[in-house]
């Protein structure tokens, strides 16, 4: 092999073993032998374990980066439907390194570790505002798209502990969450309610936004739930204006003594 293509196999080898092992478990003999290569050779290309797992990781980071990336064609719930499907299948092909990573408990993590994830989050975040294709996103906006990513970071990393929910179950789920949490910053926001409008118009009954939307409907048939629901949404009554009180005289003696 020429020095790119040997370097190039051992990035590759080690990024398979850190998906399937937590990084921790992976030593340089681990990787040599995985690439039919010596010890003295994974030395002479990187000066440690932490360089090879940085390595592997930065382009690890930039599959999943790519994975976000999506036309800007058709409802976007379904379009996000199509990116939760890229991403999960990437969470669970490479899940014991992520996991040990993302939970903060390897050993090998580090400022460059981080950034690589946090890159990733950057990425994940300006592909979906700009699915949103709104003019000037709100501060609200932005903040709801970074919760919601965390959110489906960790329910992602909960999910491979365990895997007892299917993984299509869990897509849509994620993706309901998503719309959920935009209806609710609109909510807040008139201008962002305008324009959820043309959202809502664009979706499928068969889409996740069509099938969240029967789901909240069917709630309303749950016995007195339609009834509590439509006695919340009144709003309270304005308290009356009381009467002013006239000033007291200092020399009545109904008046109660001041209190030091």
């Amino acid at each position: 092999m020429s020095v790119d293509e040997r370097r190039e196999q051992l990035i590759a080898v080690a990024l398979e073993l850190f998906s399937h092992r937590p990084p921790e478990e992976v030593s340089i003999d681990d990787i040599a032998a995985a690439a039919g290569a010596s010890r003295p050779l994974v030395y002479h290309y990187f000066p440690g374990k932490q360089a090879i797992y940085e390595e592997s990781l930065r382009r690890a980071g930039q599959e999943l980066s790519a994975r976000f990336e999506e036309p800007a064609d058709g409802p976007l719930s379904e379009r996000l439907y199509r990116v939760m499907g890229r991403y999960l299948d990437f969470v669970q092909s490479h899940g014991p390194g992520f996991a040990a990573l993302l939970r903060g408990g390897s050993v090998t993590a580090s400022t460059n570790t981080s950034a690589v994830i946090d890159e990733v989050r950057r990425a994940a975040h300006e592909q979906i505002i700009g699915h949103l294709a709104l003019p000037s996103p709100s501060p609200g906006l932005r903040l709801t798209v970074r919760a919601w990513i965390a959110n489906a970071e960790i329910t992602s990393l909960e999910w491979l502990a365990d895997r007892s929910v299917p993984l299509e179950e869990l897509r849509l789920h994620l993706v309901q969450e998503f719309v959920a949490s935009l209806t609710l910053t609109a909510a807040r926001e008139p201008a962002l309610a305008a324009e959820l409008a043309g959202f809502f118009a664009g979706e499928r009954p068969d889409g996740p936004t069509g099938k969240l939307v029967r789901d909240l409907a069917g709630l309303l048939a749950v016995p007195g739930l339609a009834d509590t629901l439509a006695v919340l949404a009144v709003p309270p009554a304005p308290d009356e204006p009381r009467e002013p009180r006239e000033p007291q005289d200092p020399q009545d003696p109904q008046d109660p003594p001041e209190r030091l």
